[in-house]
């Protein structure tokens, strides 16, 4: 493919990615929300970034993760955050139903994998630059 076909390409990606806002749930503090959202500004990514603890993800914020994840709710926890470790969610995750563990998450935006990112038809939790180019087709 020709070098201006491909930048018309990108182009039209990131007008995609533009014109459905892409949510980014992050905590100040994290360095990983940090690298995520300078690699998004690098990229011309626009997006709205939400503090996750005052604002955790809706419900259906929280399944879309979840269906990406393909089910997995521990995938979707901060299993090394001190929240899920005094809660003592590794033993009691699963046995939880999945309504009691996204109404958990909603309520605790300390016990979610971050960053997370939230857009039209995908998520992404943590940062991980390979899987975020593969995505968003950089």
């Amino acid at each position: 493919m020709p070098a201006d076909q491909a930048r018309a390409l990108a182009s039209q990606r990131v007008c995609c990615f533009n014109h459905h806002m892409i949510k980014v749930y992050i905590y100040a503090k994290c360095s990983q929300c940090r690298h995520a959202l300078h690699w998004l500004k690098e990229e011309g990514i626009a997006y709205e970034s939400m503090p996750i603890r005052e604002t955790p993800p809706s419900i259906k914020e929280l399944k879309t993760a979840l269906q990406h994840h393909d089910g997995n709710l521990r995938k979707i926890f901060n299993t090394s955050g001190l929240d899920y470790r005094s809660m003592g969610l590794k033993d009691k995750l699963p046995t939880m139903t999945e309504a009691q563990a996204l109404k958990l998450l909603n309520q605790n935006g300390n016990l979610i994998k971050r960053p997370l990112l939230i857009g039209d038809g995908f998520a992404l939790g943590g940062f991980n630059p390979e899987q975020w180019k593969k995505t968003f087709g950089r």
